[in-house]
């Protein structure tokens, strides 16, 4: 560590004096390149907003169109989506989610079409397309199988980068699904498709507003994800799993969820240097939002002080449902 004079010779204070020496030394900045924006798309007419979650739609691919737009005005680089479908599609085998005419692939063809420099991303799981709400496909016992399920999100993979995918994100968890389906990728000459790995993804409390956003929530009732996310616990198994998806073929990993697994974030960079994003997920983002709602907290200033700890920990950009906001509010510095 660097030595410092000690006061009175050296006074901290005075780098923080005037604004111009505070902007001239700050370590770490925000821009709205720094955000991934998660859209909520269902089969619905128009705009349908999400309880749990204020401010957020599930949103139709006429107005999913409108969300690109916008985002690409602000400067935000990425839309990542996450298909509701008409629950009656649902199956035991979430077959819809590898459709080439389900909600996804409609999607993404419908923003490449409008807006080709548009990066475009997209959910690889099971839960928002089953039955039973799991991310995978289950025996009779309940347990999610796990080489089956990779099957699964193959056909779902090829689907969606046929469709003009740009970025798959595999948030499933199941052992080995990175070098599947990048083999399954590569051998279909999708070679510039590229992979962020949920690859240390936990079993947290915090998703429950993004289960009920796309409907997965009352059909996994009390069931959990135990067997397959992560241990709340557990920093160095995270690593072995970033390592794993790195070797397999990642071209960038997440972990999920976001401020309290600060740590993993800043073990994952130090450790690998390689592309890391962070996932401000539902909870967090609920949070918030309610209590900026009650007065309790500035809704603007904890927002970009939240999205600040994430470049400070070492993420190289967040998935965050407060990106447009974000982006409009630096904007306007």
């Amino acid at each position: 560590m660097t030595l410092h004079a000690p006061y009175p010779a050296g006074r901290p204070r005075r780098l923080r004096r005037d604004g111009f020496s505070r902007n001239l030394v700050r370590e770490n900045v925000l821009t709205a390149h720094d955000f991934i924006y998660p859209v909520f798309v269902h089969e619905q007419t128009g705009r349908a907003p999400v309880p749990s979650m204020p401010g957020v739609e599930r949103v139709s691919i006429d107005e999913l169109l409108r969300v690109g737009e916008e985002a690409l005005e602000l400067g935000v680089p990425v839309l990542d989506l996450f298909g509701v479908p008409d629950p009656t599609a649902k199956t035991a085998d979430g077959a819809i989610a590898w459709d080439e005419n389900g909600i996804i692939p409609r999607a993404i063809r419908a923003l490449k079409a409008r807006f080709p420099e548009l990066g475009v991303m997209t959910d690889q799981a099971l839960d928002p397309y089953t039955t039973h709400g799991q991310d995978g496909l289950i025996d009779d016992s309940g347990y999610i199988l796990n080489d089956e399920t990779i099957e699964a999100l193959i056909k779902q993979s090829l689907a969606h980068a046929a469709a003009g995918v740009d970025i798959l994100s595999p948030s499933d968890m199941m052992d080995g699904r990175i070098g599947a389906i990048r083999s399954a990728l590569e051998a279909n000459g999708f070679i510039h498709t590229r992979i962020m790995a949920y690859s240390a993804k936990y079993a947290s409390a915090f998703y429950g507003p993004f289960r009920s956003a796309v409907g997965s929530a009352g059909n996994l009732g009390k069931g959990n994800k135990y067997t397959y996310q992560m241990d709340p616990a557990n920093t160095d198994e995270a690593l072995r799993e970033v390592a794993m998806d790195i070797a397999e073929g990642a071209d960038m990993v997440m972990v999920k969820p976001g401020m309290p697994y600060l740590d993993v974030v800043r073990r994952v960079k130090e450790t690998f240097r390689v592309p890391t994003f962070a996932y401000q997920v539902s909870g967090e983002y609920a949070m918030l939002k309610a209590a900026a709602q009650n007065g309790w907290l500035d809704h603007d200033a904890v927002m970009m002080e939240s999205l600040l700890a994430f470049r400070r920990a070492g993420a190289d950009g967040v998935l965050t449902y407060f990106a447009l906001d974000a982006a409009r509010l630096l904007r306007a510095a």
